[in-house]
């Protein structure tokens, strides 16, 4: 991009050159970055660390099953509540239906009753102590607390981490083709939801195995 500005301003600032030779160069593809995410056995140490807090295992739940976005999560409100689903206001007020697996179903359950009795200001599902809606920063600071008890403190992990986890162990273990994992995660692209593909060598592995080849020997 510096080679291209220096070329153009030549041409157009500076009048030394007739021809901005620049214009055809075509700028190289960034490689895309694989997502950080939990194994499944420090997702379970993330949700075992939480468990003394009805709140804060719900939305650890809620986020290591549904894929939500922080502000998602945040935004939940109590009618979005549904006794199969949950109905997400995603980005651009897209709504999606993301259905309760028997994890977020139980959690919630015990989060409503205990909120209950905190005496609510709002109908925000999640409420901090003083009744009011969670903010995205509490979040925020709820997940680094547990991240940091499961002695996952240094790893560079966030809310958005807890997606990416999510997606990736969904991907993994459900046997879901990618434009299903594209409309759970409501990503307008399917490109963005393309790097799920390639973040498990071992389904990678598994897939060219699958070939009826792959078993065929020379003599």
């Amino acid at each position: 991009m510096s080679i291209r500005q220096f070329w153009k301003y030549l041409k157009n600032r500076a009048h030394l050159l007739e021809t901005n030779v620049a214009d055809e160069l075509e700028s190289p593809k960034l490689p895309k970055r694989m997502p950080k995410y939990l194994s499944l056995d420090e997702s379970i140490r993330l949700l075992i660390e939480s468990e003394k807090s009805p709140r804060d295992y719900c939305i650890l739940t809620i986020f290591l099953n549904c894929a939500l976005r922080l502000t998602e999560l945040v935004n939940l409100n109590l009618e979005q509540m549904q006794a199969d689903s949950i109905q997400i206001i995603g980005k651009g007020n897209k709504e999606r239906r993301i259905f309760h697996t028997p994890a977020t179903k139980k959690a919630l359950a015990v989060w409503m009753e205990t909120r209950k009795t905190m005496q609510p200001q709002t109908n925000a599902l999640f409420i901090t102590k003083h009744g009011t809606r969670v903010t995205n920063k509490g979040v925020q600071d709820i997940v680094k607390k547990y991240l940091k008890k499961a002695g996952l403190g240094d790893r560079g992990l966030s809310t958005h981490k807890l997606r990416h986890t999510s997606a990736t162990t969904i991907f993994k273990y459900g046997n879901v083709d990618v434009r299903t994992l594209q409309q759970l995660l409501g990503h307008e692209s399917l490109n963005t939801t393309q790097i799920y593909m390639a973040v498990d060598n071992d389904q990678l592995q598994a897939a060219v195995n699958s070939n009826p080849l792959a078993s065929m020997f020379g003599r």
